[in-house]
């Protein structure tokens, strides 16, 4: 397998992309604070380069994303527009809603802070018994629970054949220091009995087309050489690799414990499978 080269800074490749389309969580921050050298780095990219276009699997509207952003100390210029996992899982159940013609009537699995996905949509928040569908943003307590805490609701979900809709497909996310997690590890449980699934953001391909569009709207051209950078190989690198987009890694987030010091062996030990292999690595995102 190719050894992938680990870079000092994005300036060494930068000039070969006309846009970036950048993971947020573990990348610009940390769910608690900002990474000042990173955000440095999208100004840059931005202002010798090409549009940024941020891509996230946060449960939550582009609008509580960037609220977010205010707490942790993300700056609203650094990047052109926002791509999330909960706004494409929103145009979904708006798609269902014009489907059925009537109220849709939803069951939320996760917790009251991302209730800003289902804003003024024109659906009934409901128990499993009544819903139409199953929409899963995440753990109703993830500092506490697991996937496992979940069988019997998902023995009741998987009873009435309902779909989930999973809004975030991460597995584990960074906060702080510590790994929680997400509803990804709730779909994945739930197919395992045989549950259907829906799933948006990445590694699929619905937030890379969306996340384009973004990009030659922002540029006020076409773009023939995204670069995506990311700190997830299942999701990130993986994503963009089957959207055959090049891809940059991130170590310092959720695979930071298991790399320990970003070396060439390291990284062919994570990168093992071809779908899912960086142009390059960084340990953090600076220019």
């Amino acid at each position: 397998m190719t050894t992938i080269p680990v870079l000092s800074g994005l300036s060494e490749i930068a000039g070969n992309y006309d846009a970036l389309l950048c993971d947020v969580w573990g990348v610009l921050h940390n769910g608690r604070i900002a990474f000042d050298p990173a955000v440095e780095a999208l100004h840059r990219f931005r202002a010798e380069c090409g549009p940024v276009i941020l891509l996230t699997n946060a449960p939550r509207p582009v609008v509580d994303v960037e609220s977010m952003f205010s707490r942790v100390g993300v700056p609203l210029d650094c990047y052109d527009a926002i791509v999330s996992s909960g706004w494409l899982a929103r145009e979904d159940m708006q798609s269902r809603i014009a489907e059925v013609n009537r109220t849709l009537n939803v069951y939320h699995l996760g917790p009251d802070r991302d209730g800003g996905v289902l804003g003024d949509l024109d659906i009934e928040r409901v128990d499993v018994a009544s819903a139409d569908v199953v929409l899963c943003t995440g753990l109703y307590d993830d500092d506490t629970e697991t996937a496992d805490d979940y069988a019997a609701l998902f023995q009741e979900m998987r009873a009435r054949n309902l779909t989930m809709l999973c809004a975030n497909p991460d597995i584990v996310v960074q906060r702080g220091d510590k790994l929680i997690w997400c509803a990804g590890a709730l779909a994945e449980a739930y197919e395992k009995l045989g549950g259907s699934v829906i799933y948006y953001g990445k590694p699929h391909p619905p937030i890379y087309e969306a996340s384009l569009a973004l990009a030659r709207q922002a540029a006020g051209r076409n773009v023939l050489h995204p670069l995506a950078v990311g700190d997830g190989a299942d999701t990130d690198i993986k994503g963009a690799n089957r959207a055959g987009i090049d891809a940059l890694f991130v170590a310092q987030g959720i695979h930071a414990a298991h790399l320990g010091e970003l070396t060439a062996k390291g990284l062919a030990q994570l990168f093992v499978t071809p779908d899912a292999h960086p142009k390059a690595a960084m340990r953090t995102l600076v220019w």
